[in-house]
């Protein structure tokens, strides 16, 4: 029988479709699925050690980011954050 977890990763704990025109977005995610070249204005974990540092950079489409997400903000691209 599949874990919780496993639900939540696979989209079944729902999630958000998050653009630059989405403005600050807060909430309580496990996984942000990078869906076109990114760059984040915002982003804060409380289980990633320095996640800031992943702020202002280009993250490249197809890349997933695992880990709990509080706040998130897109500059320019787009970005799946699913749900807890």
């Amino acid at each position: 029988m599949s874990s919780p977890v496993s639900y939540d990763l696979q989209g079944q704990g729902g999630g958000q479709v998050i653009t630059s025109a989405s403005g600050a977005v807060t909430g309580n995610f496990r996984w942000i699925q990078v869906v076109t070249d990114t760059i984040l204005t915002t982003l804060t974990s409380s289980n990633i050690a320095n996640a800031s540092a992943l702020q202002s950079i280009t993250i490249p489409a197809g890349v997933g980011l695992g880990g709990r997400f509080e706040a998130i903000t897109v500059t320019s691209g787009v970005v799946i954050a699913y749900s807890v």
